[in-house]
């Protein structure tokens, strides 16, 4: 009983966020409402069985995506009357893209209730190890047959990283570059001064 309660529950606040996200006209509050969805998410997956799944939507969705959403925003000179104009002119289009995406969602419900696809035999090697959790049980696997793979992930994401600096670093002129062998070679007594200001005379800058 408490399981299904708590589904319904977290599935109604999940499209209750859904649904502000999208109406909301502060995109501050649209983003907010979407970290409420992500909560109610990983709520859901929770129930299911899935503590790997809920841990990256609270880690990776809410506290990077989402974060960079809201900081992006607020940062950002947003005129929002321009983009009002935008949602009215692009209204067309979008209305027919959620329009594709319904049909996809349909075919989709019709396919699958017609039988579900038989993508191939398993051979038992990525079974769920028993008594381990579900974590436990896709750390064996990433770490074990996935190796390489894995690291190879890491290695295009490393790339990519290094990649982005590498195209987005500009010379400047009158801003003074960073000093690496220098920084290191620096002593404590060089950086830090200690000073004892007397009573009520507080600190000379």
């Amino acid at each position: 009983m408490i399981q299904a309660f708590a589904f319904y529950l977290f599935a109604t606040l999940m499209i209750v966020s859904g649904a502000v996200t999208i109406l909301a006209r502060n995109p501050v509050h649209s983003v907010l409402w979407l970290i409420l969805a992500f909560f109610n998410a990983a709520g859901l997956m929770i129930l299911v069985g899935a503590e790997f799944i809920a841990m990256l939507l609270v880690i990776v969705y809410v506290g990077a995506v989402a974060v960079l959403f809201l900081f992006v925003v607020m940062m950002l000179d947003i005129d929002f009357a321009e983009l009002r104009a935008g949602f009215v002119k692009n209204f067309p289009l979008g209305m027919l893209l959620a329009a594709v995406l319904f049909v996809e969602l349909f075919v989709g419900i019709v396919v699958r209730s017609a039988g579900a696809m038989q993508l191939g035999t398993p051979d038992g090697t990525a079974a769920p190890l028993a008594g381990a959790s579900n974590i436990e049980s896709i750390g064996a696997l990433l770490y074990t047959r996935y190796l390489f793979l894995f690291e190879a992930a890491g290695i295009l994401l490393l790339v990519a990283l290094i990649g982005a600096i590498v195209l987005t670093h500009r010379q400047r002129g009158g801003v003074r570059g960073q000093n690496v062998a220098k920084q290191v070679a620096r002593r404590p007594e060089e950086a830090t001064i200690n000073v004892k200001p007397e009573v009520g005379k507080g600190v000379s800058l």
